[in-house]
C-alpha cells in the first residue's frame, strides 16, 4: 500500500464506499496477480473504487474520465499543484471557522457566486493556476454546502444552498497529499465514457458507474452534470460495455436495481443478458423522507 489516506477528496452522490467490499471481492483475477496493466474508470465522480484499486493493485497506466468539467478540474489540480491547493484550503478553512452562523452564511453564498460568475472566464482547455481557486472553491462548497451534493442546474451552475454545519472540517490535508500520489500514474480526460475506447485491450479492467437509473420519479438524480443521464444513455453504455467485451477486456458495472420498486421491471436484466448479474444490498443514503434511507439492492455486472 503507498498512501495509506488516499480515499475521495469530495463527497459524492451514488459514491461506492460502502460497496468496496462487494466490489472488491468481484475484482478479475488479474488485477490481483497483476497480468492486468491498465485500470479504466469512464465515469469516475468521487473515485472510491479508483483509489482503493490504484492504491492496493499494480497498474502500470490508469485513465479516468468523467463528463462533468469541473470534476475533472479538481483532479487534475490535485495531481499537479497539491501544495498550492492545500495552502489555498487552509487559508479559506482559517476565515471560514472564525465566522459566526450568519458569516459563515454570507460567505457561502459569497464563494458560490464567484464559482458560478467565472464559469465562463475559465480556460478548460488550458491549465493555468486560476484552476487551483477554482477546485479550492469546489471543495469549499462540498464541504460547506446542504448534505455535500455536487448538483448544477440547466445553466450548469451550482445550485446547492449553504448546510449548517457547526465545525466543518473543508482541508483533508492528508487525504489530498495520498490522492496526489495515486494519481502519479494517472491520465486524465474529460469527456463521454465511450472515448475511453482508445486505451482498452486485453490487459485491461473497465469499471463503469453511471449515474444511476432512477428506482421513481421521486428518487431522480442525475444532475451531475447539466445534460443528465436518461435510459438512452443506459442503452448506448449498454453497447459500449458489448463492444469492449470484444476486445477481450474485463468489465464491471455498477447501478440501480429497477426490480427494488417493481419486480416486473427488466430494463437491466434485458440489457446485460448474457452476462453476470449480482444483486448486493445497499443503503439509500440520497432520499427525501428519511424513512426510506434503507436497505435496498444494487447491481453489479461483470463479463467474466
Amino acid at each position: 500500500m503507498r498512501a495509506q489516506h488516499a480515499k475521495p477528496f469530495l463527497k459524492w452522490a451514488g459514491g461506492k464506499r460502502q460497496l468496496l467490499d462487494e466490489l472488491d471481492t468481484r475484482l478479475p483475477p488479474g488485477v490481483r496477480e497483476g497480468k492486468i496493466k491498465t485500470y479504466i474508470e469512464p465515469f469516475i465522480g468521487g473515485g472510491a473504487v479508483y483509489f482503493h484499486a490504484n492504491n492496493i493493485y499494480t497498474f502500470d497506466a490508469c485513465h479516468i474520465y468523467d463528463i462533468n468539467a469541473e470534476l475533472m478540474l479538481a483532479y487534475t489540480v490535485i495531481k499537479n499543484d497539491i501544495e498550492d491547493l492545500i495552502t489555498t484550503l487552509r487559508g479559506v478553512e482559517i476565515e471560514y471557522l472564525s465566522l459566526d452562523s450568519e458569516g459563515r452564511k454570507e460567505c457561502f453564498y459569497r464563494i458560490r457566486s464567484r464559482y458560478n460568475e467565472t464559469k465562463h472566464s475559465i480556460r478548460w482547455d488550458t491549465y493555468s493556476k486560476d484552476w487551483i481557486l477554482r477546485a479550492a472553491d469546489l471543495i469549499f462548497l462540498n464541504r460547506t454546502c446542504f448534505n455535500g451534493l455536487f448538483r448544477v442546474n440547466s445553466k450548469g451552475e451550482f445550485n446547492v444552498p449553504f448546510g449548517r454545519y457547526k465545525n466543518p472540517t473543508i482541508l483533508h490535508e492528508e487525504v489530498l497529499r495520498s490522492d496526489s500520489l495515486i494519481l502519479e500514474n494517472t491520465t486524465i480526460h474529460q469527456g463521454d465514457f465511450s472515448d475511453c475506447a482508445r486505451w482498452v485491450d486485453e490487459e485491461t479492467f473497465v469499471y463503469f458507474d453511471p449515474p444511476y437509473r432512477p428506482l421513481n420519479q421521486t428518487s431522480s438524480f442525475t444532475s451531475y452534470s447539466k445534460d443528465g443521464f436518461g435510459d438512452d444513455d443506459q442503452r448506448r453504455l449498454a453497447e459500449a460495455f458489448r463492444r469492449l467485451d470484444s476486445r477481450g477486456a474485463k468489465l464491471m458495472l455498477s447501478n440501480s436495481d429497477p426490480k427494488n420498486e417493481d419486480p416486473n421491471d427488466h430494463f437491466f436484466d434485458d440489457l446485460y443478458s448474457g452476462y453476470t448479474i449480482d444483486r448486493v444490498p445497499a443503503r439509500r443514503m440520497i432520499n427525501r423522507d428519511g424513512e426510506r434511507r434503507g436497505e435496498i439492492y444494487e447491481l453489479i455486472i461483470t463479463n467474466y
